[in-house]
C-alpha cells in the first residue's frame, strides 16, 4: 500500500514539474493567449455579424416601406372608417323596402351596441394579446416570417386585429413582403392615433362573415347577426357570439347558407369552428366550465333564420329602378358639388361618365338611405291584377338570330304590358306595372320600353299646340274625307282605323272618335310653326329631326318612340293648367349621418295657357263619355272626371289607353316585344287594354280612395266663353245656316271667338234621283225642287285645296245635313225627252216603276187630263187614287216630260 502511494506521489510530483518547468510554463502561456483572442475574434464576429444583420434587416424594411406616404389622422380616420355600406331602399312614407343589390351586404353598429360575448369571442380567437400590444406582436411576426422562409407546413399566423383591419381597410390581400411591411408600419402608426375601442369597433363593422339568409355575402357583425340569427349584435347569445366569431377565419367555409340562401347540408366546419372559439375563450377567462359545457353542446342550428326573400328577387323591376334613377340623381349632385352644371355633363360624355361612375361607387358604398314615392300597397295591389289577368291575347312565336352562332331558333312571345301611375300635381310616380314576368324579360316596359304612342299622340301634338296657336277650337269643322296629305304622295294618306270617312266633323268629334284624317290636315297646318317643340317641353327625349317634319308624327309614328312614363307624363299637363310636372321617383337620398343630400324639388315648365289645357280636357273628356274609351265607365267601381286617349300604333302592334283626372294621370300599352299585331277574333285588342286598365285603376282606387277618385272635377279657367258658330265653317252662324239647322254651340278662348259670319253656304235648289241630290237647274220644274244650300267652292277650296275632286265626302251622313249640296253635284240633261212608265193600279193604288232614264227627277199623275199630284224621284212611286181615269208622266232635270203612261181606271172610294 505504502508503496503504491510512494509511486502516486512520485508521478504527481512529475506532473507537478510538468506544469512549474519553464518550457511547459512559456508553452501554456502561449496556448491561452491563442484561445483567449481566438475567443475575441469569434465574439467579435458574431457581434459584428448581428449587428450587419440588424442593418441589412433594418434596411430591408425600409426599402420595402419607402413608397408608403405618411399617412394623417384624418387620412387614417376615413380609410379606417370607411365601411362600404350598402344602400337601404324605401317606399313612399319611410316604409322598408330592401337593401340596394351588392356583393355585400353591411350595416354599420357601434361597440357599444355588440354583445359582450361577441367581442370577447373575437378577441379570444384573433387577437389574444389585443390589449396589451402596440398594434404588432414580435414573436408572433418573426414565428410567421419563420415559417414562411422555411416554408413550414404549420402556418400560425402572425396578424393581429390591427394589422387586419389596416389590411381590409388600407392595404389588400397581396401576400408579399412589402404588403406586410406596410402593413406592420401602419399597424404601429394606427395604435399612435386610435385607442383600442375605436380599433375593435372598425374591425367588427368591416370584417366578412359569408352569406345571410337570402344568400347575400355579408360584412359586419350587426349584418351578420341580423342575416344569419335574426338578431341584432347586441342581443346574440353565447353560442351565437362564438358562432359568428369564427366565421371570418373562412367566411365561406363556415357560412351556414348557400348561394341561394338554403341551409347547406354539411354544416359541420362551422360547429367545429364555434367549439374551436368557445375553447379558446374559456382557456382566456372568458367563461366558466359551465358556459363553454353548455355552449359547446347547444344546437345551433335550430337558431339559423329560414330563408328571407332577396328584395331583388321580390321587387326585381322596382330595385333596378331605383338604382338607375339614383345613380343618375347623384351623377347630378356629385358633378354640381364640384362646380359643373347638368349642361356641362350633356355636352362632355367623359365628364358624365366620370361622374356616373363615382355616383355608382357612392350608391353601393356609402350606405345612402333612399326613399322613393312608389306606394307599396298600390304597386302590390297592381302586381296582382296584372298577374291574374285572363285577357292579353294570345302568346306567339317569334323567329330569332343568335347573334354569336347566327343559328335561327323560335321563341314564343307573351303580350306584354307596361303602365304607370302618376300624381299630377307633384310628379310623383306613385305605381307602375313593369312587364309580365321579371324571369323571361327583364325589361322594364314602363320606365324603358320606347314603342309608337299611336293616336295618344293627338292630343299633345295635334290638338293641344293648335288650339294654343288660335288654329282651332273644340268645335272648329275638319274634313274627314280621303285626302293625299303626304308629301309626294298621290295615293290616298292617311287612312282612319275603320277605313270610313265621316265627312265635315267637329275637331271634338274627330278626336273622340280618334279620326286619323282630320288630324293630320290640322297637323298640316300647323307643322311650319314647329308644334313638336311643345313634346320637348313635356319630357320627350327620344324625338329625331324627322319627327319636327313628317306628318306621321301626328299620328304617334315617331322615328324611335317614346315610353309609356313620358307619355303618361305628357298627358298630366293638361290636368296641371298647361304646366308640365316631370315624373319622378326619387324623393330624397340621405347619408348615413343623417344629411338630406338630395331632395327633389317640383320644377313646373309652362308649355299651354290654362285655357288650352281646359280645352284639350273637355275634348279628352268625350273619348271616355261617347268615343273610343266609352266602354270604359261601365268597368270602373267609382266615378271620377276623367280625360283620356285611346292609341294604336302602325299596322295595330300597340295600343294605349292615358286617361288623367284633377289627381293622377294614369297610362297604359300592350304590345309584343317583337312587333306584331295585336288583332285577334272574339274581343278587341282596344277592349283588352281598356279593361286592364280599368282593373289596375280599380285596385289602386281600393286602396287609396280619396287620391284616385277626387272629389272636384276640372275647373274651367277664366277666358273661355261658350258661343254658338256653323258647323260647316267654325265661323257665326248666317242665315243660310241658321235654315239649315246648322248652328251648333261650344267652349272657345275668348281671345279666339269667331268674328266673321259663316260664308260657306249659299242657298240654291236641288233635285233627288234615287238615293243622290243635285243641284236643280234653270229649266228644272219648281215642284221637283227643294230648298238647299250649296257649299261655297272657295270654303271647299279653303277646306281640302284645289285638287280634291270628290267634294260630296264632304256631307256628314246625317239627316241635318241632308239638305246640303256640293256645287260639283250636278246632273247633266241627256237631251232626249224621257221614256214613259208603265201604270199599273191594285184597289184605288196606283203604282209605276221608275223611268230606266237617269235624269228624272219627278213623275206627274193626271186625272181626265188634270194633274192631280207631283211625285219627287225619290219618294215611294205610288198615289192613292180616287174614281176616274189616271195615267203618269215622267219629268227629267230640264224639264221634258215623257209621254202619258196606259191609262187606268179607279172606282169610287165607298165609305
Amino acid at each position: 500500500m505504502n508503496e503504491k502511494i510512494q509511486v502516486w506521489i512520485k508521478k504527481a510530483k512529475s506532473i507537478l514539474n510538468l506544469f512549474t518547468h519553464k518550457k511547459t510554463i512559456k508553452s501554456a502561456r502561449i496556448t491561452s493567449q491563442v484561445v483567449w483572442n481566438l475567443s475575441l475574434l469569434v465574439l467579435t464576429v458574431v457581434i459584428l455579424g448581428g449587428s450587419f444583420a440588424t442593418g441589412v434587416g433594418a434596411g430591408y424594411f425600409a426599402s420595402l416601406v419607402k413608397d408608403e406616404p405618411v399617412r394623417s389622422y384624418d387620412s387614417m380616420k376615413k380609410d379606417i372608417y370607411d365601411y362600404t355600406e350598402t344602400s337601404d331602399l324605401y317606399f313612399a312614407n319611410d316604409v322598408y323596402l330592401g337593401r340596394l343589390r351588392s356583393d355585400l351586404i353591411r350595416e354599420e353598429v357601434k361597440l357599444d351596441q355588440v354583445s359582450k360575448d361577441l367581442t370577447n369571442a373575437v378577441i379570444a380567437t384573433e387577437d389574444e394579446y389585443f390589449y396589451q400590444h402596440k398594434g404588432v406582436v414580435p414573436k408572433a411576426v418573426f414565428r410567421a416570417l419563420f415559417q414562411e422562409v422555411t416554408n413550414s407546413a404549420v402556418q400560425s399566423g402572425g396578424s393581429t386585429l390591427t394589422q387586419q383591419l389596416i389590411k381590409n381597410q388600407i392595404l389588400t390581400n397581396e401576400v408579399s413582403f412589402q404588403r406586410k411591411a406596410n402593413e406592420i408600419l401602419l399597424a404601429l402608426r394606427l395604435e399612435k392615433f386610435f385607442d383600442k375601442k375605436e380599433i375593435l369597433e372598425a374591425y367588427l363593422n368591416v370584417s366578412t362573415f359569408g352569406r345571410n339568409s337570402s344568400g347575400q355575402n355579408i360584412a359586419g357583425v350587426q349584418a351578420a347577426a341580423k342575416g344569419i340569427f335574426g338578431k341584432n349584435a347586441s342581443e346574440l347569445s353565447l353560442p351565437q357570439a362564438a358562432f359568428i366569431a369564427g366565421l371570418p377565419q373562412s367566411p365561406f367555409g363556415y357560412t351556414p347558407f348557400t348561394r341561394e340562401g338554403a341551409v347547406k347540408n354539411n354544416l359541420e366546419p362551422g360547429m367545429t369552428r364555434m367549439k374551436t372559439v368557445l375553447k379558446r375563450m374559456f382557456d382566456g377567462g372568458y367563461i366558466n366550465q359551465q358556459q363553454y359545457a353548455e355552449a359547446s353542446a347547444y344546437d345551433i342550428t335550430k337558431d339559423f333564420i329560414a330563408p328571407v326573400a332577396n328584395p331583388l328577387e321580390k321587387y326585381p323591376w322596382l330595385t333596378f329602378e331605383i338604382e338607375k334613377r339614383s345613380i343618375e340623381v347623384l351623377t347630378t349632385v356629385l358633378a354640381k358639388k364640384d362646380g359643373y352644371t347638368e349642361k356641362d355633363l350633356n355636352n362632355d360624355d367623359n365628364l358624365y361618365y366620370k361622374y356616373k361612375t363615382l355616383a355608382d361607387h357612392d350608391l353601393h358604398q356609402n350606405g345612402y338611405q333612399i326613399h322613393t314615392t312608389i306606394d307599396k300597397d298600390i304597386y302590390d295591389a297592381m302586381q296582382v291584377v296584372k298577374d291574374n289577368y285572363k285577357n292579353y291575347g294570345p302568346d306567339k312565336p317569334q323567329e330569332k338570330e343568335d347573334p354569336e352562332t347566327k343559328e335561327k331558333y323560335t321563341v314564343i312571345e307573351p303580350v306584354e304590358v307596361g303602365a304607370e301611375l302618376i300624381e299630377n300635381k307633384t310628379g310623383k310616380i306613385i305605381s307602375f306595372v313593369a312587364g309580365r314576368n321579371y324571369e323571361k324579360q327583364q325589361l322594364n316596359h314602363a320606365t324603358s320600353a320606347i314603342r309608337q304612342n299611336g293616336s295618344t299622340m293627338k292630343p299633345l301634338l295635334v290638338y293641344g299646340p293648335a288650339i294654343e296657336l288660335g288654329k282651332v277650337a273644340p268645335g272648329t269643322p275638319l274634313p274627314d274625307v280621303e285626302l293625299s296629305l303626304a308629301y309626294g304622295r298621290s295615293t290616298p294618306w292617311p287612312r282612319n282605323y275603320d277605313l270610313r270617312y265621316s265627312g265635315i266633323v267637329s275637331a271634338r268629334y274627330a278626336m273622340a272618335k280618334s279620326y286619323n284624317v282630320p288630324a293630320v290636315k290640322l297637323y298640316k297646318d300647323i307643322v311650319d310653326q314647329r308644334p313638336a317643340a311643345y313634346l320637348e317641353k313635356m319630357g320627350f327625349t327620344s324625338l329625331k329631326k324627322p319627327d319636327y317634319t313628317n306628318l306621321s308624327t301626328a299620328i304617334g309614328s315617331m322615328e324611335t318612340g317614346v315610353t309609356i312614363e313620358e307619355n303618361t307624363n305628357a298627358f298630366s299637363t293638361f290636368a296641371n293648367g298647361g304646366k308640365f310636372i316631370d315624373a319622378y321617383m326619387i324623393d330624397k337620398i340621405v347619408d348615413k349621418d343623417g344629411k338630406v343630400i338630395y331632395q327633389h324639388e317640383v320644377n313646373p315648365v309652362d308649355v299651354f295657357k290654362p285655357q288650352t289645357a281646359y280645352l284639350t280636357l273637355d275634348m279628352m273628356r268625350d273619348v271616355i263619355k261617347t268615343g273610343t274609351a266609352a266602354g270604359i265607365k261601365s268597368k270602373l267601381n267609382f266615378s271620377a272626371d276623367w280625360a283620356g286617349k285611346t292609341g294604336t300604333g302602325n299596322d295595330f302592334i300597340d295600343s294605349w289607353f292615358v286617361a288623367t283626372n284633377p289627381t293622377v294621370t294614369f297610362g297604359i300599352w300592350t304590345g309584343y316585344d317583337t312587333p306584331k299585331s295585336l288583332k285577334t277574333p272574339g274581343m278587341s285588342y282596344s277592349q283588352r287594354t281598356n279593361n286592364l286598365w280599368a282593373e289596375l285603376i280599380n285596385a289602386a282606387y281600393s286602396i287609396k280612395p280619396d287620391l284616385i277618385n277626387p272629389k272636384e272635377s276640372f275647373q274651367m279657367p277664366e277666358g273661355i266663353v261658350k258661343r254658338s258658330y256653323c258647323a260647316v265653317s267654325g265661323m257665326l252662324p248666317s242665315s243660310a245656316c241658321s235654315k239649315a239647322g246648322l248652328v251648333e254651340s261650344d267652349y272657345f278662348n275668348v281671345n279666339d271667338v269667331p268674328t266673321k259670319v259663316d260664308d260657306s253656304l249659299k242657298e240654291g235648289k236641288f233635285v233627288t234621283i234615287g238615293d243622290k241630290k243635285y243641284l236643280a237647274l234653270d229649266s228644272t220644274p219648281q215642284e221637283f225642287a227643294q230648298f238647299g244650300l250649296i257649299l261655297n267652292p272657295d270654303f271647299i277650296t279653303r277646306m281640302v285645296g284645289k285638287n280634291f275632286k270628290n267634294t260630296s265626302q264632304l256631307i256628314p251622313k246625317k239627316d241635318r245635313w241632308g239638305k246640303i249640296l256640293v256645287p260639283d253635284a250636278k246632273m247633266v240633261d241627256n237631251g232626249k225627252t224621257p221614256d214613259g212608265v208603265n201604270l199599273s193600279i191594285s184597289g184605288n193604288t196606283l203604282t209605276w216603276a221608275s223611268s230606266p232614264d237617269n235624269d228624272v227627277v219627278g213623275y206627274r199623275v193626271y186625272q181626265g187630263g188634270s194633274k192631280v199630284a207631283s211625285i219627287n224621284s225619290g219618294s215611294s212611286l205610288s198615289f192613292t187614287a180616287g174614281s176616274g181615269a189616271y195615267y203618269v208622266t215622267a219629268v227629267d232635270i230640264a224639264g221634258k216630260e215623257s209621254a202619258p203612261s196606259n191609262i187606268v181606271e179607279a172606282g169610287a172610294v165607298i165609305p
